[in-house]
């Protein structure tokens, strides 16, 4: 089916062929090549995937804009489909163009990192361990239910400081909002997604409410006093915490489950990192760009203009494929391979590019360094368990393992 697949000309139903959801590389360098900037047929959907035209899209914020008035759903055809949003033209961090981006940033960001990193190494550290430990005493486990899941919602949880946070159910929350932006769920799926995040919902505004009356810690009080100060509205408060839950759980799940597959198939790569730890560090850059855990972010066309010589009418919404951008030949010397010298590790945009670099990287770094130099140290090798298949979420949206089940040997 891949191969018949690949042979056909560019069509939309490409886009959500199961198998190229799967393994999408081939159909990336395609669309580098044929169609860099590629207007789906039939709809008012861009896909933007070159390197220079991702980094063309994402620097002009006056052409394109963060603030999106539609998602996709998978049509009846099997092609995306275009879903007007009734949040269209609330302002909220990720969802911000200037000046309120800006505005928001300045609250969110020195918090996140500046204040709080340094603490949370020792916790990310002792939960970390507490993991391992559980995991490894079964030498066959599974690594996103023992591992992957697990860590980062629980240090997003106590980053923005949720008060008697139940660690399943914002990791459900946070998979659910990005099941939303999928583009596989057909309109009715995605609406059954809306409806239960309705409850974390409300349990997010009644701890913001809290804050903004009573104060509180992280990231709650931070945005608690800047809602009371009156410097931000509640709702786009609101908004803002619910994406650092999704963005947090989700970018860090999906990298720290990308880059331990990379390594289970690769056993002279681990024999390598354990000898040299080190380099760690530029695996870690290159996981993120070889994988990166999110494939895409929408733009909306603020007004028609055009990019490489291709017209994008106004109103149309760009989907910028990290993905392909992160694997294009003409930005990156041996683009599919794991380069750990690489003169400049961090060129890549598995983490966005422009005003909307995300706030979390370091954080996210951070997680995936001291959980795969503590998973290294203590394993002498680990494979993928040859009788359980590894399973991927179902989505165009996400590079994320649903199931990824291992098979280790300790270190003596």
């Amino acid at each position: 089916m891949r191969a018949n697949a690949m042979d056909r000309d560019l069509s939309p139903d490409l886009l959500l062929e199961p198998s190229i959801i799967d393994d999408p590389y081939d159909f990336y360098r395609r669309l580098v090549s044929e169609a860099p900037v590629w207007h789906v047929p039939g709809t008012d959907i861009v896909i933007v995937s070159s390197w220079e035209a991702v980094t063309q899209v994402v620097n002009r914020v006056e052409d394109f804009s963060s603030n999106i008035h539609s998602i996709l759903c998978r049509s009846a055809l099997g092609t995306p489909e275009l879903v007007p949003m009734g949040f269209g033209g609330l302002q909220a961090l990720a969802t911000a163009d200037p000046p309120m981006h800006g505005a928001h940033r300045s609250t969110v960001f020195p918090e996140l990192v500046a204040r709080r990193m340094a603490g949370l190494r020792t916790s990310i550290e002792a939960l970390t361990e507490e993991c391992l430990t559980h995991a490894l005493s079964k030498r066959r486990f599974e690594v996103m239910g023992d591992l992957a899941n697990l860590i980062p919602i629980r240090v997003v949880s106590q980053l923005i400081a949720f008060r008697g946070a139940d660690p399943a159910a914002l990791l459900a929350a946070a998979f659910d909002s990005t099941a939303m932006l999928a583009a596989t769920l057909p309109l009715e799926g995605i609406q059954a997604l809306m409806a239960r995040t309705v409850d974390i919902a409300t349990w997010i505004a009644d701890q913001l409410q809290q804050s903004v009356i009573q104060g509180g810690e992280g990231i709650f009080g931070v945005i608690g006093a800047a809602v009371a100060a009156g410097e931000m509205e509640f709702d786009a408060g609101l908004v803002i915490l619910h994406t650092l839950l999704s963005a947090g759980g989700e970018s860090t799940t999906s990298l720290l489950g990308n880059a331990i597959h990379m390594l289970a198939l690769d056993p002279r790569l681990q024999t390598r990192l354990r000898t040299e730890p080190h380099l760690v560090v530029p695996f870690i850059e290159e996981a993120l760009r070889l994988e990166s855990p999110f494939r895409y972010h929408l733009r909306r066309a603020s007004r028609a203009s055009e990019v490489q010589g291709v017209g994008i009418p106004a109103g149309s919404t760009l989907l910028l494929f990290w993905g392909a951008a992160n694997r294009d030949p003409a930005e990156f010397e041996r683009a599919d391979d794991v380069m750990l010298d690489r003169a400049t590790p961090k060129h890549h945009v598995a983490f966005g590019r422009g005003i909307h670099f995300c706030v979390g990287a370091p954080l996210a770094r951070l997680e995936a360094e001291i959980v795969l130099t503590r998973l290294l140290a203590q394993t002498e090798h680990f494979e993928l368990d040859p009788d359980a298949v590894p399973e991927r979420v179902d989505s165009l949206m996400v590079r994320r393992f649903d199931t990824l089940p291992l098979v280790a040997e300790l270190s003596s």
